[in-house]
């Protein structure tokens, strides 16, 4: 609608620009506007007027210009989700130009069942968007896991490290995010053995299918071969553009400091260093 309207002003001032200039024009050609200083004033204002409506004129324009990239944008960002959705994870990685084995950064949405695997190309200096998994369950609500058998799924920043990972998990494979973390001891949350793993099965984990489990397990893996020695899993409750609208959940400002981490990450596709200070992830 907002594109709709700023061609329809384009248009109209364009029309009036066009009937202001002819009427100067027949003035003069006419002899109808009187020689002298009076006429010099009729003529230095109108094309003063002339002259702003070309400023409005060409603002309305680069306006519409803009509009159209912005468009052109959101239109190439949402094709780039929609492969790492599709394609298949070997055809993504020829995609990017990358290679198991490269560090990656695991990114979940509990509200969207949404898990995100991004990697950096050896050639890159930022993380790319490498997949996108539907998660197959969680138990629980939104909101931070709490107390041992609560069966919340957890929210947070968290590592994994090889010794992180079991190959011979009963839900298939498994790898665990390291519950509670030193922000989770220092407000008193208690747990034990919260996993991202195969299955669909839930009591406070993050279930994959089997299938999926297998992309995921094997990207981890080989990151936590090389050089790498964790994997930062960052865990939300929605995309936290959104915590507008919870203003009146009780962990709203539980919230509110997870969305600091969230949007360095969005800013600059690095994920931040995570710290704890006074019961608060601080981030540099």
């Amino acid at each position: 609608m907002d594109k709709l309207f700023d061609i329809f002003v384009f248009i109209f001032i364009t029309l009036i620009t066009i009937i202001v200039s002819y009427n100067i024009y027949l003035g003069v050609e006419n002899n109808q506007i009187p020689t002298g200083s009076t006429n010099q004033k009729v003529v230095k204002n109108s094309t003063k007027i002339i002259e702003n409506i070309s400023k409005v004129e060409s603002n309305i324009s680069n306006n519409i210009s803009t509009t159209r990239d912005n468009i052109l944008i959101e239109e190439v960002i949402s094709s780039d989700y929609d492969l790492a959705l599709s394609l298949s994870l070997s055809e993504r990685l020829s995609q990017l130009g990358a290679f198991r084995g490269e560090p990656i950064f695991i990114r979940l949405f509990k509200e969207e069942k949404e898990l995100e695997i991004w990697i950096k190309p050896k050639a890159s200096l930022k993380f790319k968007l490498l997949k996108r998994y539907p998660i197959c369950s969680y138990s629980g609500k939104l909101g931070p896991k709490l107390k041992e058998g609560d069966k919340q799924a957890p929210e947070g920043f968290y590592r994994v490290k090889k010794s992180s990972l079991n190959p011979n998990s009963s839900y298939h494979l498994s790898f665990n995010l390291g519950f509670p973390n030193r922000y989770d001891r220092a407000n008193g949350r208690t747990g034990s053995y919260l996993m991202i793993h195969g299955n669909c099965v839930s009591i406070g984990c993050y279930a994959m299918g089997d299938r999926n489990i297998e992309d995921i397990y094997t990207l981890v893996d080989y990151a936590l071969s090389g050089n790498k020695k964790f994997v930062d899993v960052h865990i939300f409750p929605f995309k936290m553009e959104l915590l507008e609208h919870h203003k009146k959940s009780k962990w709203y400002k539980f919230w509110l400091n997870l969305k600091e981490g969230y949007m360095l990450f969005e800013k600059s596709h690095n994920p931040p260093r995570v710290k704890v200070k006074n019961r608060r992830y601080i981030f540099i």
